[in-house]
């Protein structure tokens, strides 16, 4: 079974379209966990008028509520802690799966015996529609090429629990806080698969992405610095990398 994982905070707009999309999986083994980190909006009514127009059994659903808000990585650890299959994917609520997302990351996983695997995405605008822009992942990454591209993107993720920790999935609470574990992860020597076939669609608003720029830039150099630990010498060599291919991704 496969585990998915999806934080939810004041995604009322988006919410029962994540849901339907998931129901539309062909890969039919799988269950939803839902953690709201203390919606605001209409996230959870929206979440139990879903559930029961839903044609499945509604029980495939967990909604965990939390009081107090406490940002998505905490949500994520949440529902990987509660997760009951033996895959966890992520999933945030706003993005969107090709129908057949599982079951070709499933195989392809299976195919390579691998604990790690991620796929390529294309930027869609704020209604979710392609843009034309698409990220291509290598076949293979590991730790040091890893410092130099941030091309992970964490709702193309599918971890398998038998070949790695739901400790290590667990995300801490700093800034870019997925591509903080996706490095200590492959740290420890396991290497991430690549599948190059475009399987999410990541909705970004236009107007969000000038002003995104240079706080990327501040959270890409504090990773090096103070989770890689890497001196400023060679923080600055991979960080050159980074923004390489960060603009190349854009042209």
């Amino acid at each position: 079974m496969v585990s998915i994982v999806v934080p939810v905070y004041n995604a009322g707009n988006y919410i029962s379209e994540t849901i339907a999309m998931v129901e539309k999986q062909t890969w039919k083994n799988w269950e939803l966990i839902l953690v709201d980190d203390a919606s605001s909006d209409d996230s959870c009514a929206r979440i139990k008028e879903a559930i029961y127009k839903m044609e499945i059994d509604p029980s495939r659903i967990h909604l965990v509520r939390r009081e107090r808000n406490q940002g998505a990585a905490s949500a994520r650890n949440v529902g990987v802690d509660v997760a009951r299959g033996r895959y966890i994917a992520f999933l945030d609520a706003d993005d969107v799966w090709m129908p057949y997302k599982l079951e070709r990351e499933l195989q392809f996983c299976e195919e390579h015996a691998a604990a790690f695997v991620f796929t390529a995405y294309e930027f869609g605008d704020e209604n979710a529609v392609s843009t034309g822009r698409v990220v291509r992942v290598p076949p293979q990454l590991d730790y040091r090429h890893a410092l130099s591209r941030t091309v992970i993107f964490t709702s193309t993720v599918l971890f398998d629990t038998e070949r790695i920790s739901k400790k290590m999935i667990h995300m801490p609470d700093v800034p870019s806080e997925d591509t903080a574990t996706w490095w200590t992860i492959l740290k420890t020597g396991i290497t991430a698969y690549g599948l190059n076939e475009v399987l999410t669609i990541y909705r970004r608003p236009v107007k969000s992405l000038s002003s995104n720029k240079a706080a990327a830039a501040r959270r890409i150099w504090n990773l090096y610095r103070n989770v890689a630990e890497l001196g400023v010498i060679a923080s600055a060599c991979y960080f050159a990398g980074w923004a390489i291919r960060a603009t190349l991704r854009r042209i």
